[in-house]
């Protein structure tokens, strides 16, 4: 068997995915695919992979026995460098994933801090079957985070679709239920499968509890973390639905941090619900490390409605009690005319306008660019540039 560890980590080093030397270089999916299992491939297919990624074939593979699944396992989470800035990263969801996707690409030591109070959709129903704290987001992230060929990620992204038990459940879900089970936390299930996908970082649950949102206002209150999205204009302000034990460790990486992000996502339900717990506002009272907030590209219908960047930031100063937003990382890229007409009307969103005066006035600065990407006729970060922007920020 060949040893493509130089190939892998080539491929690694320029964010290059498997699939894209299928896309880039006409090479078969069936001859990738060879580069998993360890099977030779021909002296032509080599070169022309080394002339792409800018080096010499025998750079690429190394002779000898492929390693074992022991030896990958141990060596899929390097030792960050004592030299790499440190960054820890509140937030869920998709807002996350898409920071994370571009972050991983650079020689940072990252720390995601996965919310999981979520209720809804698959994490809902296995949350209340099994009584265990909300899986999906910090699956979610896991797979944002992975160094490993497409196929697996695409398994791991798989949603059942046929009617029965299993319907509406990505396997990534069902595969974390069942490493609480085996591992006996959250936190030792994320950092099993983040040994499997090669996460390079951490990826941590902010509770191993299983945990409640609640909305109070004047008419009552909402339990549950749909309920609270959908009714935020009728809430005043959001707790847990018990004191909650945060993990330790998101404490220790919190003060150990050279930069604090709080993600762009759903402001009221994947950010927020971090610094309702007294713990991590403490640790924030006690770091150096300065609060960078990436703001939203369009408002949330029902929770943002005619926000502005200083609004999303007025709201994350109130719950982060003495500390504040120093750094706000917003785009200042134009959206076209087509594409602002269907997110109006099919969507109700807007494109979040940076006030640069009011963010100035709460003390921010602010680092602005265009920060957007069309995906699929969907507004998305350019993960690359932003994960840049933060990069340059610790520079």
């Amino acid at each position: 068997m060949v040893n493509y560890t130089g190939l892998e980590d080539k491929l690694r080093e320029k964010g290059i995915r498997k699939s894209d030397l299928t896309r880039e270089l006409g090479i078969s999916s069936r001859t990738i695919a060879k580069i998993g299992r360890g099977e030779k491939l021909s002296g032509k297919v080599l070169e022309k992979i080394a002339d792409y990624l800018g080096c010499a074939p025998a750079n690429l593979t190394s002779g000898g026995t492929a390693p074992t699944d022991q030896t990958v396992m141990q060596n899929t989470q390097p030792a960050a460098s004592n030299s790499m800035k440190k960054i820890v990263i509140f937030g869920g969801g998709t807002g996350i994933s898409a920071i994370l996707s571009g972050l991983k690409l650079f020689p940072i030591d990252v720390t995601a801090v996965i919310a999981v109070s979520d209720d809804g959709s698959s994490t809902g129903v296995l949350k209340e079957e099994l009584d265990i704290p909300a899986v999906g987001d910090l699956g979610k992230v896991l797979l944002s985070m992975a160094n490993v060929d497409d196929d697996f990620i695409d398994l791991l992204g798989y949603r059942f679709t046929k009617t029965g038990s299993l319907q509406n459940h990505p396997v990534r879900n069902i595969l974390m239920a069942a490493l609480i089970d085996l591992k006996g936390s959250l936190t030792e299930a994320a950092k099993y499968m983040g040994s499997l996908l090669r996460v390079r970082g951490t990826v941590l649950p902010l509770t191993e509890e299983k945990v409640e949102l609640v909305g109070h206002g004047k008419g009552g209150d909402y339990m549950g973390e749909v309920a609270v999205g959908q009714n935020i204009k009728d809430i005043d302000y959001i707790t847990y639905d018990h004191p909650i034990k945060v993990n330790a460790e998101v404490v220790e990486k919190v003060l150990d941090a050279d930069l604090i992000i709080l993600s762009s996502g759903s402001l009221y339900t994947s950010i927020i619900p971090h610094l309702l717990a007294p713990a991590v506002r403490d640790a924030l009272a006690a770091s150096k490390a300065p609060i960078m907030y990436i703001a939203n590209l369009v408002t949330q219908p029902g929770e943002t409605d005619g926000y502005t960047v200083s609004d999303h930031i007025k709201v994350l100063n109130r719950y982060l009690g003495s500390r504040k937003v120093d750094i706000v990382l917003a785009n200042n890229g134009t959206v076209s005319s087509e594409i602002s007409e269907r997110y109006r009307t099919k969507e109700n969103k807007y494109k979040v306008e940076l006030d640069r005066d009011e963010v100035l006035a709460q003390g921010a600065k602010i680092i602005a660019d265009d920060v957007i990407r069309i995906e699929k006729g969907t507004l998305v970060h350019d993960e690359i540039k932003t994960a840049y922007l933060v990069f340059s920020s610790l520079m």
